[in-house]
């Protein structure tokens, strides 16, 4: 019977083959999780597994060598920022200039760039800048060429530099001067060189008569028949009721110093910065692979504000005259065409060139298309505008009660709003004259000789063996 009592026992569960399922077990973790067992991932899970390490493995190798390149010029610049200097001495100080690249809403690319690839280097060597922004096409032109008037206009005479109740140490008209052609200036890219360089030539061959863009154009405008004139209403301003003051005449200025002169004097040597920047549809895959490859970012800019840092220059090179003037025959279409000595010979006025192949086509096609359509649908709008301002200012009839709750603008305003959209669609025409990929780098004979370009040091006995070593 014993035996039978012994065999109706239900047999006891099987003993848990480790301490830690056991814990585990009472932790409330499900049973079914406990019993999986490790296998390969699919072959989709591999697939987006190997590409998502390749991937982030590259962009990481990217980004470190980005900060070894960049720590590489660092270390061999910051030795200059511990020099002592003398208590009325100034850092050196150079001009960065950034203008505005075609086709971009942001304008300040050029000088994001700027930042991000070559300040570190002057910074670790304690050099100085100045940032000057192109917001629209032109404005470097407009700049550069009014600083040049202004400095003839000081040498001539005619102005007094600025002074302080207290002189400076470096506030002297001279001593800015010194202190601009010891730091150079750093243009960042083909565009930029472009506008620097027209404003170089205006500056030295126009006038020294201070001339105001707005009554020129208002001049213009007052004749071109747009707006009619209405005599019954008198509540126009001056400047634009009647023909504006003829700005001043260059017979004023003496003509030996109204005159250009025959040659310029030195200017600050420059340094051209490689810069372009993509945008479009069509470089997304260029944009991709910028992203994955910064380093030679890095490497360019650190290496243009090493050049920069250690001072070599060379002469700016330019086509010999006769080619130049070939090239202007070349651009008339009577003239046969024959090769250029130019095409032949890269100059710096070539720099930088193959950065034009990326401007957004339709900017290139379309950009002065569409300043002449937005000018032909506000003046659709303007003549509407005008006919109601009149009238109510007439009091030919009553104002509506929307036109009681919001007054429309009175033909004063309309001028006046004329006058500002005028003033950018020009200038952005003019602007746009200079930075098209069809127009060459603006050049004078009186420049040659006189510009300088900053160049890569000699490389030393000492760098040549630690290059071959390692």
């Amino acid at each position: 019977m014993s035996s039978n009592g012994a065999n109706s026992v239900p047999p006891a569960p099987n003993a848990p083959k480790s301490g830690i399922r056991t814990v585990l077990q009472y932790t409330g973790i499900p049973p079914s999780w406990l019993d999986k067992r490790p296998r390969l991932p699919s072959r989709n899970w591999l697939i987006f597994l190997s590409v998502t390490s390749v991937v982030t493995g590259y962009y990481m190798y990217d980004r470190q060598q980005c900060k070894k390149i960049r720590q590489e010029y660092v270390d061999k610049v910051k030795d200059l920022a511990v020099q002592p200097m003398g208590s009325m001495e100034l850092p050196r100080l150079v001009t960065v200039y950034g203008a505005r690249w075609p086709g971009d809403q942001d304008y300040d690319r050029s000088m994001k760039y700027f930042r991000k690839y070559v300040k570190p280097v002057l910074v670790a060597a304690a050099i100085d800048y100045d940032m000057v922004k192109g917001r629209r096409h032109g404005d470097i032109a407009r700049l550069v060429a009014e600083k040049i008037r202004k400095e003839r206009r000081i040498l001539a005479g005619l102005d007094q530099p600025f002074s302080g109740p207290m002189p400076l140490p470096g506030s002297s008209f001279e001593e800015k001067h010194k202190r601009e052609l010891e730091g150079g200036i750093i243009l960042v890219g083909r565009h930029t060189l472009k506008e620097y360089m027209a404003g170089l030539k205006r500056g030295w061959t126009e006038g020294l008569e201070h001339v105001d863009r707005e009554e020129q154009l208002a001049r213009v405008l007052e004749s071109d028949g747009r707006i009619p004139s209405s005599k019954p209403f008198s509540m126009l301003t001056p400047a634009l009721r009647a023909p504006p003051p003829p700005p001043t005449s260059s017979e004023s200025i003496p003509a030996h110093l109204n005159a250009p002169p025959a040659e310029i004097p030195l200017q600050p040597p420059m340094l051209l910065v490689s810069f372009t920047n993509y945008i479009g549809f069509t470089q997304i895959p260029i944009m991709i692979w910028d992203f994955f490859n910064e380093r030679y970012k890095v490497r360019d800019g650190a290496e243009a504000a090493y050049r920069l840092v250690m001072g070599n220059t060379r002469p700016f090179t330019a086509p010999p005259a006769e080619a130049l003037g070939d090239l202007q025959d070349a651009l008339d279409p009577a003239q046969p065409q024959k090769p250029l000595l130019a095409e032949l010979t890269p100059t710096d006025l070539d720099f930088d060139r193959e950065a034009e192949s990326y401007y957004k086509k339709s900017v290139v096609r379309e950009f002065l298309s569409d300043i002449e359509s937005a000018r032909k649908e506000y003046y659709t709008s303007l003549a509407k505008k005008l006919e109601t301002a009149r009238a109510l200012a007439r009091g030919t009839r009553e104002p509506t009660k929307e036109e009681q709750e919001n007054p429309p603008p009175t033909e004063v305003e309309l001028r006046a709003e004329r006058m500002q959209k005028e003033l950018r669609w020009t200038a952005d025409e003019e602007g746009w004259d200079i930075v098209r990929p069809d127009k060459d780098v603006a050049w004078d004979e009186r420049f040659r000789n006189r510009l300088r370009v900053y160049v890569d040091p000699p490389v030393s006995t000492a760098e040549t063996t630690d290059s071959h070593t390692s």
